[in-house]
């Protein structure tokens, strides 16, 4: 079979040529895949850094490929082929405290699909049966675009207790996540604010607010004069972005952020911290539950993912540089 297969760390390393086809074992199902997106993380595993590191060479790319099942292994109902289905990357252990209060996403032992084992850029991927969600009539493509980015920022919104009475500042709003965060908390019936230095096209019921840099957020809240926010969901992965969605909160405002790909280091004002009763989280992944909960926001429409440039798995390599150069929407690779 095909697939994009990492070699060394450098994009010039990213091969595609014939491997073995894999086959399930128990628990598992094999997947026919039909799309595969391009995440942060993928360049994570290139570049070696962050949790990219942890990927052993040489190994096959993908966390959120979408298709059909072909095969199933030991104990997997066979009335699950021709299932078309979408994979939560997140592998918990099952069973560790976390997986058996059906909290998987804090499982410390989680591997991901595309990181830890093989992925979704080939024609076949073989995964757990837990891993791969329904998705029916779902477009392969948004179905891709969903899986991994709406359950993240469905999770930090959990965490983040978001209702009706919040007013939510999502910083890097303008990409997947971010789009993603402002239309569940809107859902939600919150308020929110878009903020973002690229352009936002903010969703009716929220105000787009475009910022060079992160010392330019607090004010610019400010700005719309809708008060402090309560509630601050950072998916930039930059850390100075991070500490100025804190700023901006108000009294005993929760902050929580889905990445720190892009600068890990946060420097936060701890007197203001403190004093203002603040709080912060991390949130990485999600449960089953909450993946389940996404894909139904997005089968009703409360979630539209967009879609962005698509490319053939022959040409992954310019996948990547699309999305690195800021594509707009989730740039997808059609595998089949």
């Amino acid at each position: 079979m095909k697939a994009a297969r990492l070699m060394g760390r450098s994009l010039d390393e990213l091969v595609v040529g014939e491997i073995p086809r894999p086959e399930p074992g128990e628990g598992e199902v094999s997947i026919a895949v039909e799309t595969v997106g391009v995440n942060q993380l993928d360049l994570n595993v290139i570049g070696g850094v962050g949790p990219g590191a942890a990927a052993a060479l040489p190994r096959t790319l993908g966390l959120d490929p979408a298709g059909t099942i072909v095969a199933v292994g030991a104990g997997v109902d066979p009335v699950r082929v021709g299932e078309r289905v979408v994979v939560k990357p997140n592998i918990p252990c099952g069973a560790c405290a976390e997986c058996t209060a059906r909290r998987e996403a804090d499982c410390p032992q989680q591997r991901v699909v595309g990181v830890h084992c093989d992925g979704g850029a080939a024609q076949f991927v073989v995964v757990p049966a837990m891993n791969a969600f329904a998705c029916g009539s779902f477009d392969a493509a948004i179905a891709t675009a969903a899986v991994h980015s709406v359950p993240i920022v469905l999770n930090a919104l959990d965490v983040a207790e978001v209702t009706e009475d919040d007013l939510v500042l999502v910083t890097g709003a303008s990409g997947t996540l971010g789009r993603a965060a402002v239309e569940v908390a809107l859902g939600r019936g919150a308020r929110v604010i878009a903020a973002s230095r690229a352009a936002v096209d903010a969703p009716a019921g929220s105000w787009a607010v475009r910022c060079a840099s992160p010392a330019e957020i607090p004010a610019a809240v400010a700005a719309l004069d809708l008060g402090r926010p309560t509630v601050a969901v950072d998916v930039s992965g930059h850390g100075g972005v991070i500490a100025a969605a804190i700023a901006a909160l108000g009294w005993k405002g929760r902050a929580v952020f889905c990445s720190a790909s892009v600068d890990p280091r946060l420097t936060l004002d701890a007197r203001d911290f403190y004093l203002q009763r603040k709080s912060l989280a991390g949130v990485a992944s999600a449960d089953f539950a909450q993946v389940a909960r996404a894909l139904e926001l997005v089968a009703r429409g409360v979630v539209r993912p967009r879609i962005g440039p698509r490319f053939p798995l022959a040409d992954i390599a310019d996948a990547y540089r699309a999305f690195s150069a800021g594509a707009s929407g989730k740039v997808i690779i059609d595998v089949s």
